[in-house]
């Protein structure tokens, strides 16, 4: 061998080297080009190492630190995997449309704020992070010359073959496959394993859509039973929904006071989104907007929180006490929602117990009405090629699930409320 082909041999080394990622969830994932290679390098999805994946769910599964972005490259892997399957099964996709679909799964949640859905609408309004995304991936098309153009067509579902848009965003989409198996993993709820590449198996196209085959109803059906389990048991758990109630009442109070003129520690991105309102008219027309949230993560969050437990504000530094120190606040599931009249009496209690004014004690609770269901049968319902070629509505055909359930939409009223001492406690009791 010569040593220009030795040289040229051991530089496709390096950089196949240099582009596997050792993942815990699914072991060596190699990086497909540089297209993918250098969308993972920007900052925007840099960023996403800084956002945990499932926001507060530490304070109860302890193991659950992952972030976004060991998230994006998990569903990345398992669009690689997706693509492979279909080709080998008949259906042409192009270079173009492979790397288009990849691009759109890598970055589909680049659009998160710090701490995931949680701050989605306390730090803004009127805009959501699947809006953001948008706007930030056509940020780095602008700067890769086109080169995210079929992606965005894509992800926005305007491009003319539409299973593709529904390996990124359906029932059956790459998220859902990797987050499942990644949350379940880092919380240590075995119960929401699912077998991600068994589905990804039997996953075809039929009339442009997107179908599983026959065979692997029964792995749909523990998917779904899984991710109902996921759902009640992480996601929506009560404690959770507890720290999150009151990350958002931390938040709100300080935008309240600095929209009043109070000067709060914070740093510049997060000072930007609580000295006024922000929303989508603000995104369209400030581009400090997009370069501000592009800077704000997890970090500047739980920065100015440690600071704020030592303002002159009582409510804030209370609320930011119990957040750092982990006192959190109390959940419990009501019948239904508090009336005014009870919120009233709820408030005055904190008023009197705290020497605080009716305003502050707002402050202090939190009611969230959480809706859930196993399956939707609407637009995006999971349809089964069965054996004579047709596609038949997942429901219809699936026989160790009770269509009742399968259906239903659960709903629970959960109360958060600050933590008064035990003597108060008793005390508002009697």
């Amino acid at each position: 061998m010569t040593r220009n082909k030795q040289k040229q041999t051991l530089t496709t080394v390096v950089n196949n080297k240099r582009k596997i990622i050792n993942d815990p969830v699914f072991g060596f994932i190699t990086i497909p080009n540089e297209l993918l290679y250098d969308l993972i390098e920007h900052p925007f999805v840099q960023r996403l190492s800084r956002i945990k994946q499932l926001g507060l769910a530490s304070y109860v599964y302890p193991g659950a630190q992952h972030t976004r972005f060991q998230h994006s490259l998990g569903a990345l892997y398992l669009m690689t995997e997706a693509i492979k399957q279909l080709r080998s099964k008949g259906h042409e996709i192009s270079d173009e449309e492979a790397n288009g679909v990849m691009a759109a799964i890598l970055l589909h949640d680049i659009g998160h704020g710090p701490f995931s859905h949680v701050l989605e609408h306390t730090l803004f309004s009127g805009i959501t992070h699947e809006e953001i995304s948008l706007r930030m991936m056509e940020a780095i098309n602008e700067e890769m010359n086109g080169a995210l153009t079929l992606g965005i067509e894509i992800f926005r579902n305007r491009y003319p073959r539409k299973f593709l848009h529904q390996l990124i965003s359906s029932q059956l989409d790459m998220d859902r496959l990797d987050y499942l198996r990644r949350d379940c993993f880092y919380t240590g709820v075995v119960e929401g394993e699912i077998g991600s590449a068994r589905i990804i198996k039997m996953l075809d196209v039929c009339n442009d859509r997107l179908v599983v085959e026959r065979k692997g109803i029964y792995s749909i059906e523990n998917f779904l039973i899984a991710r109902r389990f996921m759902y009640w048991q992480v996601y929506l758990h009560k404690t959770s929904i507890g720290v999150e109630e009151l990350l958002i009442r931390i938040l709100s109070r300080a935008k309240t006071l600095c929209m009043r003129g109070k000067h709060l520690f914070a740093t510049p991105a997060l000072q930007y989104f609580l000295e006024e309102e922000r929303n989508a008219q603000s995104f369209d027309n400030d581009p400090m907007a997009l370069r501000n949230f592009t800077t704000l993560d997890d970090n500047d969050i739980i920065a100015a929180i440690k600071v704020w437990q030592n303002s002159d504000d009582k409510v804030l530094s209370m609320l930011s006490t119990c957040f750092i120190n982990r006192r959190l606040m109390k959940v419990r599931e009501l019948d239904e929602p508090l009336n005014q009249q009870q919120e009233e009496a709820l408030m005055q209690q904190y008023a009197n117990a705290l020497k605080i004014s009716l305003e502050d004690a707002s402050f202090l609770y939190a009611q969230r009405t959480v809706r859930q269901g196993t399956y939707d049968t609407g637009e995006g319902s999971i349809g089964v090629l069965t054996h004579d070629g047709s596609i038949t509505e997942f429901s219809k055909l699936a026989d160790s699930m009770n269509p009742l359930i399968l259906n239903h939409k659960t709903t629970r009223v959960y109360l958060c409320t600050y933590p008064l001492s035990d003597a108060q406690d008793n005390k508002s009791e009697r």
